[in-house]
């Protein structure tokens, strides 16, 4: 088996890959905060999130005596397919359910699915472990309230940038509760060692966002702040997108790793030319990864128990 980083890229993809260069040589790179006082100047500098038509129902997810609100998209085309359970990033900091309205819209579309974005508490008003109690909190809602509120059982689950990482504590979490109710999820680059201990970790240990997230956590490799230090044996399909120019790309790498030795069916897709929070930028190399993604939610949504996903169904965003 050959396992360079030229046999990970996604093939067939070089006929995108000037048009997104193109795209990045003119785009200045962006960073996260670097002190508290950046963090609120960014929050108070945010646009407001683009509207979606039809807006999202606003509702309230109730279970393990917590609550957290929740935005929900239904398929205008009938009955569901599926419910894709949907984290969204920005670093535990920043960012909201509503800033993926257009997107999530989207994706409930394409697919014919519901999209349930959660409103998880934000650092560092709310640190560790308060995000991840709330995407337990939702994800235990959905699994119990799906079948009548919409139709279906076939769960799935994604998240993007820091939202991937609170996907797999909620994959983490679910499976120590003994419940199995979420056929699969997508992880968009999230980071995996917050304590900046492994090699991985180490590129992004001086980055002030895991200051921010930890609060008083004393052990940052609590496999609930930091998962790439779980035991990870027991999880559903798994499918991970990241880019070739991404500093978390050794982060997923090793992520990925960990989760086939532990028997995971895991699905590793790196992309070209790709950097952090891509598949959110309006390139030739996003878009496929974007179908791709949804392709992949589409196959697992519909495979029978226990079945591997196979190709089928995109998705634009």
């Amino acid at each position: 088996m050959q396992f360079g980083l030229s046999h990970l890229v996604v093939p067939g993809l070089d006929p995108l890959v000037p048009a997104t260069r193109a795209f990045y040589a003119q785009r200045v790179p962006g960073r996260g905060p670097a002190s508290l006082e950046e963090l609120r100047r960014a929050r108070a500098a945010a646009p407001v999130p683009a509207p979606a038509l039809p807006s999202a129902t606003v509702d309230v997810a109730r279970a393990a005596g917590r609550v957290v609100p929740v935005r929900i998209h239904e398929p205008l085309t009938g009955p569901p397919r599926g419910a894709v359970l949907e984290l969204h990033g920005g670093g535990f900091s920043l960012g909201s359910a509503a800033g993926g309205d257009v997107r999530n819209r989207r994706l409930a579309d394409a697919l014919g699915v519901v999209v349930v974005s959660v409103d998880y508490r934000l650092a560092p008003e709310h640190p560790w472990p308060a995000a991840p109690e709330d995407a337990e909190t939702a994800a235990l809602w959905l699994a119990a309230t799906a079948e009548q509120r919409f139709g279906t059982t076939r769960l799935a689950l994604t998240g993007f940038s820091a939202g991937a990482t609170l996907a797999m504590t909620t994959l983490l979490r679910l499976r120590d509760r003994g419940t199995a109710a979420f056929r699969g999820a997508v992880l968009e680059f999230g980071t995996y060692d917050l304590s900046g201990t492994t090699p991985a970790g180490r590129l992004i240990a001086d980055e002030h966002f895991p200051d921010v997230y930890a609060g008083d956590a004393v052990d940052r490799t609590h496999p609930d702040f930091s998962p790439v230090f779980a035991d990870l044996a027991g999880l559903p399909p798994v499918l991970v997108v990241v880019g070739a120019q991404d500093v978390l790309l050794q982060d997923n790498l090793a992520m990925a790793v960990r989760l086939a030795a532990a028997g995971v069916d895991v699905d590793l897709r790196v992309y070209p030319a790709a950097p952090h929070g891509f598949t959110g930028h309006p390139t030739p190399v996003a878009q496929a990864a974007r179908d791709g993604v949804g392709a992949w939610l589409a196959a697992r949504l519909d495979a029978e128990r226990g079945a591997s996903a196979a190709p089928g169904g995109s998705a634009s965003s």
